[in-house]
């Protein structure tokens, strides 16, 4: 009977190996939903449905976003999660997938057991608007004021745990400014009150931003890369403007359940890279401040785990916490 059941295990094992090659040759063969888990208006939506277009030509098949936005991410997050693993759900998501686990007191997945990182698909840097209403027109202006009103600076958010979020703890903690942070469901929704000074400063995508800076609806101070914005040439870097070593990427990556057979993983992954080299792509993200980038499984799942490591330590430093 044991070596009736041994045989049947490595027999069972032999075929599923041998059948995984054939279910790439066939994959897809329906629909993939690509998950959104921000409401519509920020960098997500707009680059999500941009790359699903171009990914539903180089794979022949329907790639559908869906926005389910939630806490800061983690609804939809946890919907890929807990998904069937066959590589017809995917997320698309930024460095909030990293920073949730540390900012939590807990969030209903476990991210290095339960998702997989496909792709890093892009780089950005973040843009520092203002309020018009706040008379400054510096990041040292806006420090100072900071240091001299306590209690009068509101800073927005796209939610808690996401990258805009940690960016105005991270500039808190690296100049000591007192700051309350005010959570929206997407940056897009902050804005509003950006303008009318009911909060007076955010980090946000470019692409969310670029409606209102173009508009002069808000004010534009600086970015957060290393090197200065080709959308914004003329203004500073954070770190150019004096807070030393402060970099932000909004970097986004395609992740799918743990449990896909590594040749959909690897069909998904060259897809992307494909996708990503078609220039109009190229062009419409570069206008919005992004950078196409596709890397590969491994340097993926290398980057997840070290952007892991530094928000974690940047979260333990500053204090920050989940709501």
């Amino acid at each position: 009977m044991t070596f009736n059941l041994k045989t049947a295990l490595v027999m069972a094992c032999s075929v599923l190996g041998s059948l995984q090659p054939a279910m790439a040759q066939t994959y897809p063969n329906s629909p993939i939903h690509l998950i959104l888990p921000y409401s519509p208006g920020g960098i997500i939506d707009f680059a999500g449905r941009a790359l699903g277009q171009q990914l539903s030509q180089v794979l022949g098949q329907t790639v559908v976003p869906e926005n389910r936005p939630g806490a800061g991410g983690i609804a939809g997050t946890d919907l890929v999660a807990r998904a069937n693993p066959d590589g017809y759900t995917l997320l698309f998501m930024d460095p909030a997938i990293v920073i949730n686990p540390s900012l939590q007191a807990s969030v209903p997945y476990d991210l290095f057991k339960q998702l997989k990182a496909v792709s890093i698909v892009s780089s950005s840097p973040e843009v520092l608007v203002i309020a018009p209403a706040l008379n400054v027109n510096s990041v040292a202006e806006l420090i100072e004021y900071g240091k001299k009103n306590p209690g009068k600076l509101n800073f927005a958010s796209a939610g808690v745990g996401t990258t805009p979020h940690l960016a105005g703890e991270l500039l808190k903690m690296r100049t000591g400014i007192s700051a309350s942070h005010v959570p929206y469901r997407s940056i897009g929704e902050s804005f509003p009150d950006l303008i009318s000074n009911r909060v007076q400063f955010a980090f946000s995508s470019i692409a969310g931003a670029m409606p209102f800076t173009s508009s002069n609806q808000v004010r534009t101070l600086a970015t957060t890369g290393l090197v200065r914005s080709p959308v914004f040439p003329d203004k500073q870097t954070v770190a150019e403007a004096g807070v030393e070593g402060f970099e932000v990427d909004l970097w986004l990556g395609v992740f799918a359940p743990s449990g896909v057979p590594q040749p959909i993983l690897d069909k998904l992954n060259g897809a992307i890279r494909q996708a990503l080299a078609n220039e109009d792509l190229k062009a419409a993200f570069l206008k919005s401040g992004i950078t196409t980038r596709g890397a590969s499984l491994e340097d993926s799942d290398a980057m997840v785990r070290s952007e892991f490591a530094k928000w974690r330590k940047v979260i333990e430093t500053s204090g920050a916490k989940g709501q």
